[in-house]
C-alpha cells in the first residue's frame, strides 16, 4: 500500500485470522547462507524456529550450507516437516583468518561488499536457479543478504528478503568505533558498499520482511518506493523457562552470545576493560561468565586476566541463565535484534543493556529491562539490581509476561506468513523503479 504522510511503500500487515486463503498451502524455496543446525546464534534461532513452524502448515523446500562437524543429516531430522532439505559444506572467509585480505581485495574487484562476496557458491546458485525454473513454488525466501548472491531475481517467483540485520549500520558502527585510521579507511568502503548493495536489493525484489520496525525504517530511507514491513522476534517460552530448582549465584552477571561475531567480541572486551572495574569496585565478589561459541584468543586472554569464565561451544545455555543474577548485553555494534535478550525475558531474568543492543524490541526502560550506555550508566544500573531483589523481581515478572503474551514462535510464523502472502501479488504493482534481469548485486549503477 501506500502510506501518503512517508511516501513509502510498505507492506499491509493483514490479521491471518481474518484471511480467507490463511489456511491455503505456499510453496516455499528458503534459501540460506551460514546454516541452521545446531541454532546456536540468533540469525540461525529466528530461521529455524520460522521454518519450523510455517512447514506445519506449507510446503517448504531448504538450501542452506553448514560449517565443519556440522550435520546435513541432524538438520533433517529436526525439520521433519519439510518437503526436502539439503545443505552443503560450505565456510566463508572469516574476517580474523589470514586469507581475510584476499578475500577483501578481491572483493574491490567486483561491485559486491566483501561479506557478500565470500558467500557466493556457484553449485548452490545453479541449483537455486534450477528449481526457480521449474514455476514449483509460490516465493523464494532470500534469508540474509548473504542468500542474495546466490539467488538470481530475473525470475516469476517473487522473492522476498529475510532481513535479519541492517547490514550497512553494522560496517558502518564498526567503522565508527574503529580507532585504527587504516582500517576505517577500509571499512569505510565495506559500509558504502554494502548500503549501495542493500538499497539495489531492496528496490528489486518483490519485498524485503525486516526484525523490527527501526531497521524497516532505515531501509526506506534508501528504498523509499520498496515494499518493506517488519516481523516481530519470537522466543520459545516452553523452552526457555526459569529451572527454579537451581540455586542463583548472588553476584553472577552472564552473557550470551556467538563469540565469532565480531559485535558480541567488541561488546565483551569493552565491558571487560571499562565497565567490570567499576561494578568490583562497589561489589569485589562480582563475577561474569561469558557463554558462546568460538571466542578469539583474544578474548580468552583478556578474559583471563580479569578471572572471567568463558565456556565456548555450550549444548545448552540455559543452565548458566539458570545461575546468574544479571543478564548483561554491552552492544556498542549491531543491528536487527538480539534474540539473547528475549531468552533471558522469558527465563525471567532482569537485563541491563545498551541502547543499541535492545534496539528494535518491544521493551520499556525501567519496566522490563535497564538501558545504560556510558561505563558508568552500565556498572550504577548493574550494582542497583544486584543490590535491590525488588527491583530484580518486577523486571523478572513483566519480562516474563511480555515474551508470553506477545512473542512465543507461533505467533511470530503466524505474522511472518501474513507479510508473505501479501508479497505474492507485489511484483506486478507499479513500482518507481522496476528490476532488469541482470541482478542487482552484480550490476553497477550509479547509486549514491
Amino acid at each position: 500500500m501506500y502510506n501518503k504522510n512517508t511516501r513509502t511503500r510498505s507492506l499491509k500487515l493483514r490479521d491471518p485470522r481474518h484471511s480467507a486463503a490463511f489456511h491455503d498451502r505456499l510453496r516455499i524455496l528458503w534459501v540460506k547462507m551460514g546454516g541452521l543446525w545446531p541454532a546456536n546464534s540468533g540469525g540461525r534461532l529466528r530461521s529455524f524456529n520460522l521454518i519450523r513452524e510455517l512447514s506445519r502448515q506449507h510446503e517448504l523446500t531448504v538450501l542452506t550450507t553448514h560449517g565443519q562437524g556440522e550435520s546435513a543429516s541432524a538438520l533433517r531430522e529436526q525439520l521433519a516437516h519439510c518437503n526436502r532439505v539439503e545443505s552443503r559444506e560450505f565456510s566463508p572467509t572469516k574476517s580474523s583468518s589470514p586469507n581475510f585480505l584476499f578475500a577483501l581485495a578481491s572483493s574491490w574487484l567486483s561491485p559486491l561488499p566483501v561479506d557478500l562476496h565470500k558467500h557466493q557458491l556457484p553449485a548452490l546458485r545453479r541449483e537455486v536457479q534450477q528449481l526457480l525454473d521449474t514455476g514449483d513454488f509460490d516465493l523464494c525466501i532470500a534469508d540474509f543478504m548473504s542468500a542474495l548472491p546466490n539467488v538470481s531475481l530475473a525470475t516469476r517467483t517473487p522473492v522476498v528478503l529475510f532481513s535479519h540485520n541492517v547490514e550497512y549500520m553494522i560496517w558502518k558502527r564498526l567503522h565508527d568505533n574503529e580507532p585504527n585510521w587504516i582500517k576505517r579507511m577500509m571499512l569505510t568502503v565495506e559500509w558504502r558498499k554494502m548500503r549501495r548493495a542493500e538499497t539495489r536489493v531492496c528496490d528489486a525484489v518483490a519485498a524485503t520482511i525486516t526484525v523490527s520496525e527501526e531497521d524497516a525504517l532505515l531501509l526506506r530511507r534508501t528504498s523509499p518506493q520498496a515494499l518493506i514491513a517488519a516481523v516481530p522476534t519470537g522466543v520459545d517460552v516452553h523452552y526457555f523457562t526459569q529451572d527454579k530448582a537451581v540455586a542463583q549465584a548472588p553476584f553472577n552477571l552472564v552473557f550470551s552470545g556467538s563469540m565469532d561475531w565480531l559485535p558480541n567480541e567488541d561488546a565483551m572486551l569493552f565491558f571487560m576493560q571499562d565497565v567490570l572495574p567499576l561494578v568490583q569496585r562497589e561489589i569485589p565478589q562480582v563475577t561474569l561468565c561469558i557463554v558462546g561459541r568460538h571466542p578469539s584468543e583474544r578474548l580468552r586472554a583478556a578474559a583471563f586476566l580479569q578471572s572471567v569464565e568463558v565456556t565456548g561451544t555450550v549444548p545448552d545455555v540455559r543452565p548458566w541463565l539458570d545461575r546468574a543474577t544479571v543478564f548483561i548485553v554491552p552492544l556498542r555494534i549491531g543491528g536487527g535484534t538480539r534474540l539473547k535478550i528475549y531468552e533471558a525475558l522469558s527465563m525471567g531474568l532482569p537485563v541491563v543493556s545498551t541502547t543499541i543492543g535492545a534496539e528494535g524490541l518491544s521493551l520499556i526502560d525501567n519496566v522490563h529491562l535497564l538501558r545504560a550506555d556510558t561505563p558508568a550508566e552500565q556498572a550504577s544500573a548493574i550494582v542497583r539490581l544486584l543490590r535491590q531483589p525488588a527491583l530484580r523481581t518486577a523486571l523478572s515478572e513483566a519480562g516474563r509476561k511480555l515474551m508470553l503474551d506477545h512473542h512465543d514462535w507461533p505467533q511470530v510464523a503466524r505474522h511472518f506468513e501474513a507479510l508473505c502472502r501479501d508479497a505474492l501479488p507485489a511484483m506486478s504493482a507499479p513500482r518507481a523503479t522496476q528490476p532488469t534481469p541482470l541482478h542487482p548485486l552484480t550490476t553497477k549503477r550509479n547509486t549514491p
